[in-house]
C-alpha cells in the first residue's frame, strides 16, 4: 500500500465529475497545460461560417466549441454520438437554432445528398464517402483531428500499447483517403504540441474523459505506475506528453 497522503488526494480529486467536452476544471487553474498550435481552427472555419447557407458540425459534444462560433447559417445541425453529451448539446445549442441529431453510425448519417456547403469536424471520426455525399459540390469540409499517436508517453508510462485501430490516422493517411472521395485539399498540417500536467490527479482526471486512450482502465491496475509518474511531477514540476494533431481544408469536387 502506498503511503503518501498528497498523491490519495489527488486520486481523490480526480473523482470529480466530467461532461460535455469540458476541461476548464483542470486547465483554468493551471493543473494541465497544452502548447498552442500554430494554427487556430476557429479562426479558419469563421470566414466560411459567415459565406454559408447550410452546416452540419460533427461530434459536436456538449456544443461549447460551436456554441463560440456565432452568428450561425439559416440551417444548421449538429450531430453527437456519446449519448450523455446529446442533452448537454440541445440545452446550449438548440435556443442557437442549431437542430442536435444523435448518430449511431458514421457510414450512414440522416441528412439528405448535397444538404449542406460546410462540413466542420473537431476530433470527430469521419467516413469520408459519407461526408462527399453530404457535401454540396465546391462545399467545404473543414476538420482538425487527434492522430493516433496522441498521448503515446501516457501509454508507455503505463505500460499499455497504443491502440492498434487508429494507430496509423495521420495526415498522409487522411489526405489520401479524401482525395480517392474526390476532394481536392486545400490547406494541410500535422503537429505534434507538448501536453503538461502538474498534478497526477489532473492526469487522471484527464484519463476518464478520453476512456479510448487506455481502454478499461482501472486505477488499481496501474497504481505503481501512477505513483512513479507522482514522484516524477513532484521531482520535476510536471509530467510531459505529446498531443498528435492535424488539420485539412478540403472542398469537394
Amino acid at each position: 500500500m502506498i503511503q503518501d497522503a498528497i498523491f490519495w488526494n489527488y486520486v481523490k480529486d480526480a473523482e470529480q465529475e466530467f461532461s460535455g467536452w469540458d476541461f476548464s476544471w483542470v486547465t483554468e487553474n493551471g493543473r494541465m497545460k497544452v502548447q498552442p498550435l500554430s494554427w487556430n481552427f476557429e479562426q479558419m472555419i469563421v470566414p466560411h461560417i459567415k459565406k454559408s447557407q447550410s452546416m452540419l458540425d460533427m461530434g459536436t459534444g456538449g456544443g461549447e466549441f460551436l456554441s463560440s462560433l456565432q452568428p450561425f447559417p439559416p440551417s444548421i445541425y449538429a450531430t453527437e454520438a456519446y449519448a450523455p453529451n446529446v442533452p448537454i448539446a440541445r440545452k446550449r445549442l438548440e435556443p442557437l437554432g442549431v437542430k442536435v441529431v444523435q448518430i449511431d453510425n458514421d457510414d450512414d448519417l440522416p441528412f439528405a445528398d448535397q444538404q449542406f456547403d460546410l462540413i466542420t469536424n473537431q476530433h470527430e471520426a469521419y467516413s469520408p464517402s459519407e461526408v462527399r455525399r453530404l457535401l454540396q459540390k465546391d462545399g467545404w469540409l473543414m476538420t482538425q483531428q487527434v492522430g493516433g499517436l496522441n498521448d503515446q508517453q501516457i501509454n508507455q508510462h503505463l505500460h499499455k500499447p497504443l491502440n492498434q485501430e487508429f494507430i496509423d490516422w495521420n495526415l498522409a493517411t487522411a489526405v489520401s483517403q479524401l482525395e480517392q472521395n474526390h476532394f481536392e485539399i486545400v490547406y494541410q498540417k500535422e503537429e505534434f504540441p507538448s501536453e503538461r500536467f502538474y498534478d497526477i490527479g489532473a492526469l487522471l482526471y484527464y484519463l476518464k474523459a478520453i476512456p479510448w486512450q487506455i481502454p478499461n482502465f482501472q486505477l488499481e491496475e496501474h497504481m505503481d505506475d501512477l505513483y512513479a509518474i507522482h514522484l516524477l511531477i513532484q521531482k520535476q514540476g510536471y509530467f510531459e506528453v505529446k498531443q498528435h494533431r492535424f488539420v485539412i481544408h478540403a472542398q469537394a469536387k
